[in-house]
């Protein structure tokens, strides 16, 4: 039997090649295609500025969540039984988490913020157990455990509370969780941690997030697909159909050219990988994944109402979206290759021109009018990239 002590059985084997994505993470990842489509669900419920930061912010701690584990089963291997555990206890964590989404400023919240803390708290705790009492790596989450549990008290404190007092104290617990890896988890007695103690591999942790990414597009066409079986078909709403198809796919384009797939063998060659993980993955994925959501919700309405005139929802959604999803993956190849990418930056100011546009034409034209933007983004990038 192995025990949690053990720990040089539950880590992954370095052996020079990439790691490979498990089943089991594969399976994981099933919990969070249900979280991102509740967080959709939610935003096109409440198309106000307070639901778009509301969602925001749960987005911001879903990412969180499926991010922190994802830095975990890069060091611990989910084939050995203990991490297999583990992870089918954080699986029943996160589910009760995207459960309570869609109510989670309401009556719901205490059950999102356990869920949460019972995530972050109980993933960091297994860790040490299962590191021992000598491994390099104890030290760096005594730090991390320290943190989750600062955090935690207010998640908690936000969720026994009700209106301003909830947003107040789960904005300080986000900022809490969130500024922890840039100040190193500095804790009294215990010191920083420096990221060249996180011994990453990089091949791993940039395909996880690229399923992560899979998953958002995903929920794109799911959106998409189920707007328009609801409905009648006719040239216009077809129109929509194939508009809202080419965006989705372009977005993949751009995010899955070889630029981003270079970025693996930089992090993974790097000297400080750490460091490279934390600002392309665990921070500048957030508006990639955040712009993705918005452009599914950008999707459903213009696919049900395309000849309706732009609202501010729709326009924000369209055009903001876009332009997030683009600011995110220019900062993310910026954190990698040191450069920030002049076609992406065309591509955003593009879209800031059409903001005035958007409230005095159909949203059909308004989302064919940002999908030939991405689209000729993802030429423009294929073409540089030879």
């Amino acid at each position: 039997m192995v025990q949690l002590s053990d720990h040089g059985s539950l880590l992954r084997a370095r052996g020079g090649g990439a790691e490979r994505v498990t089943p089991l993470e594969l399976f994981f990842d099933l919990v969070y295609v249900f979280a991102v489509t509740q967080l959709s669900h939610r935003l096109l419920e409440d198309l106000g500025v307070r639901g778009a930061l509301e969602t925001l912010l749960l987005l911001v701690v879903v990412w969180s969540a499926w991010v922190g584990t994802a830095w975990i089963t890069n060091w611990f291997d989910p084939d050995r039984l203990p991490v297999c555990l583990m992870l089918v206890a954080v699986m029943l964590a996160s589910l009760f988490m995207s459960v309570a989404i869609p109510d989670a400023f309401g009556q719901r919240g205490l059950m999102f913020a356990l869920a949460y803390v019972a995530i972050q708290v109980g993933r960091t705790a297994f860790v040490l157990i299962a590191l021992g009492g000598t491994h390099q790596l104890r030290r760096n989450f005594q730090r991390v455990l320290s943190w989750y549990v600062a955090s935690g008290a207010l998640w908690i404190m936000g969720g026994l509370l009700e209106g301003e007092a909830r947003y107040v104290l789960w904005g300080l617990a986000l900022s809490v969780d969130f500024c922890g890896p840039v100040a190193g988890f500095w804790t009294p007695s215990l010191g920083r941690t420096r990221t060249g103690e996180w011994t990453i591999e990089g091949g791993h942790f940039a395909e996880r997030c690229r399923l992560f990414v899979i998953i958002a597009l995903g929920e794109s066409l799911l959106v998409t697909g189920t707007t328009f079986g609801k409905i009648e078909a006719s040239t216009i709403t077809v129109s929509a159909f194939v508009v809202a198809f080419l965006g989705s796919v372009a977005l993949w384009l751009i995010y899955f050219s070889r630029g981003t797939e270079a970025a693996s063998g930089i992090i993974s060659s790097s000297e400080d990988p750490g460091r490279l993980a934390r600002s392309a993955y665990t921070y500048f994925h957030i508006p990639v994944i955040a712009g993705i959501i918005a452009f599914a919700a950008a999707d459903e309405l213009t696919v049900a109402h395309p000849g309706d005139p732009g609202p501010p929802a729709s326009v924000a959604l369209i055009l903001g979206g876009t332009a997030l999803f683009l600011a995110g993956h220019a900062f993310f190849k910026w954190a990698v290759f040191g450069v920030l990418s002049f076609s992406h930056m065309v591509a955003i100011a593009v879209l800031a021109v059409l903001v005035p546009l958007g409230f005095a034409i159909l949203t059909l034209a308004l989302s064919g009018a940002a999908c030939l933007i991405v689209v000729g983004l993802a030429v423009w990038d294929i073409l540089a990239h030879g």
